[in-house]
């Protein structure tokens, strides 16, 4: 008693956690009360029947019908239609050898590249021509001899056999006079034959490709001289897909006309400049690396030597081209760009503000268009857009902008 008077501290102990409870619990009294208030004014969310459909914006083109000539494109070679290598049929020394039988260089038919020796040969002619006359000579003696004996035959009243009667007429010894006369002139036509063989001429109009002797060259009957190419055509040899070959137009005959061929060479010639030509043939053998076929193609006057022009290039042999072959005629298909069939030849149309999903049958295809025989109308709405989800059916709106053109190519869009 002494004690708490003297703190001078009159409150009980025990009446402070009762306090501190009492506030705590007026605390949460009042928060659960404002959260009740909070929960029952907030908006209920309502669950509508329908969601609304956003249409996907696209672009369009118009399918066009009708027949159509494509071309089928190929890679192809350049090579010589006609190539010798030219050889001596004489032997001996070469002791002129014209200017124009350079590399490079032209040459016409019947120019004389090469001159050989002609001393030996000429020896040869005047020595076969001398037998001539010695044969010709023992011809006309022996023709008197049989006159001679024929004189004397009509002198012998005797009969004698056939045979007997030749030999009294000297019919043998004729004849043999006369295979003398007939060998001797065989032996000078091929002595002046082999004196003219010592001038090497050009067998047709030709470039020089390269030349293998010069002058003062000792050469044997065969030796390579150069080799020469002709000039009135070349051919080209191009590659085709076997399943493209039927599209081929060959002709028939040798003096029959194939299918046009545009030749073009993308990096050495002018952009929109080409060379043409004709399909003459196929190669009845496979392309060994690639087992494609191979078509040959002709093109006349390749060095422009005939129409001389700075409008067209020459073609250079062993270069690479590309050529586009013109197909046999498709009739009654559709022609879309290659990039509107999409996966699985499908075709994207709008119809009636949807999407439809058109299987297409595909009959042939260039480098720019598709050729549909089946799955699509005439001057449907062919959707060039790429959408990012394709579902049949789905929304679709044209763009405010849209295209028309069907060389249009498709835009890379998103559903929007």
């Amino acid at each position: 008693m002494k004690q708490e008077q003297q703190n001078g501290n009159t409150t009980p102990r025990g009446l402070r956690p009762k306090k501190s409870l009492l506030i705590s619990c007026t605390i949460f009294a009042v928060g659960a009360l404002l959260l009740g208030i909070i929960y029952s004014t907030e908006p209920a969310a309502v669950r509508e029947t329908a969601t609304k459909e956003t249409p996907m914006l696209v672009n369009t083109t118009r399918a066009e019908t009708g027949d159509f000539r494509p071309s089928l494109t190929a890679l192809g070679t350049v090579r010589p239609s006609r190539e010798i290598i030219l050889r001596p049929r004489v032997d001996g020394t070469i002791v002129e050898r014209s200017s124009t039988f350079t590399p490079g260089a032209r040459v016409r038919k019947g120019d004389k590249l090469v001159q050989i020796d002609t001393a030996d040969y000429e020896a040869a002619v005047a020595m076969r021509e001398s037998e001539l006359q010695q044969a010709r000579a023992s011809l006309q003696i022996e023709k008197g001899r049989q006159n001679t004996a024929r004189q004397e035959f009509g002198l012998i009243e005797e009969t004698l056999s056939d045979e007997q009667k030749a030999l009294v007429l000297r019919r043998p010894q004729l004849q043999d006079a006369q295979a003398a006369v007939e060998a001797a002139k065989t032996a000078l036509n091929l002595a002046q034959l082999n004196l003219e063989r010592t001038s090497v001429r050009a067998p047709f109009d030709a470039v020089v490709i390269s030349r293998e002797a010069d002058l003062g060259s000792q050469v044997s009957a065969g030796d390579p001289l150069g080799r020469l190419v002709g000039t009135k055509e070349y051919w080209v040899e191009a590659t085709v897909p076997l399943s493209n070959l039927d599209w081929v137009e060959i002709p028939e005959s040798a003096d029959g006309t194939g299918a046009a061929v545009r030749i073009r060479h993308r990096t050495a010639w002018p952009k929109g400049v080409y060379r043409t030509g004709t399909v003459i043939s196929i190669i009845n053998e496979l392309e060994e690396k690639t087992r494609m076929a191979r078509v040959l193609i002709r093109v006349e006057d390749p060095l422009l030597y005939k129409r001389p022009t700075d409008e067209l290039p020459k073609l250079v042999l062993g270069s690479f081209v590309q050529v586009e072959i013109e197909t046999k005629p498709l009739l009654g298909v559709t022609r879309l760009n290659r990039d509107f069939v999409r996966k699985n030849n499908t075709v994207w149309v709008m119809q009636d503000g949807r999407l439809r999903i058109r299987p297409v049958e595909v009959k042939f295809s260039d480098q720019e268009f598709a050729y549909v025989s089946s799955g699509i109308e005439a001057d449907s709405a062919v959707v060039t857009t790429n959408l990012s989800t394709v579902v049949d059916g789905s929304a679709l709106r044209l763009r405010p902008e849209h295209l028309t053109s069907g060389q249009d190519k498709p835009e890379r869009s998103n559903s929007e």
